[in-house]
């Protein structure tokens, strides 16, 4: 209750925000329980990969707003696993019955090349970073703003990797395994 009652209130503090700067463009996904990819047909909002890391039942929720061509993404996580770093980007796809299935990151100047490893393209101001820790009960917060705003229909979900993002050239932007995935229309 007490982390539905914290993402409501950003939610709105966020909103809030956007109306005094008189930008109305603030997108709240509400709190989402992962689930176990469907079999067929529609998805879950929230899809676990990996119960052994991103347990059933585990929450994710998101807020994004842009304020004067900047946009503001933030991803609050609860029912991790404690003090453990992960790695979150937004993705081009929405989340599908497989991890590949939400598309590669989105880029705000795209790489010719996929995957895009090349730091040029593949790094915090040109992508939305939400790298995270958790805390001792498993929650965290991952927050990016960047200089730019989404084209619009290119940015669907958000995906949680297994480890903090890579600046390293030839691996810039990986992060290991997908290990969870957040339905978001940016």
């Amino acid at each position: 209750m007490r982390t539905t009652v914290a993402t409501l209130a950003g939610a709105v503090l966020l909103i809030g925000l956007a109306a005094c700067s008189g930008s109305p463009a603030v997108k709240p996904v509400a709190e989402t329980d992962v689930a176990a990819p469907a079999a067929s047909g529609d998805q879950p909002e929230g899809i676990t990969y990996d119960t052994a890391r991103i347990p059933l039942g585990a929450t994710l929720s998101t807020v994004s707003s842009v304020d004067n061509g900047r946009t503001t993404v933030e991803l609050k996580v609860s029912g991790l696993l404690p003090d453990t770093k992960y790695g979150s980007h937004v993705h081009t796809k929405p989340c599908g019955a497989k991890p590949a299935d939400s598309g590669p990151h989105y880029q705000n100047r795209a790489d010719p090349f996929t995957p895009s490893v090349d730091p040029a393209f593949a790094n915090a101001e040109n992508e939305i970073w939400l790298d995270f820790t958790t805390d001792a009960q498993g929650a965290a917060v991952g927050r990016a703003t960047v200089q730019w705003e989404f084209r619009k229909g290119e940015a669907n979900s958000i995906v949680v990797h297994a480890t903090h993002t890579s600046t390293e050239h030839g691996k810039a932007g990986t992060a290991g395994d997908r290990l969870a995935c957040l339905t978001a229309a940016f």
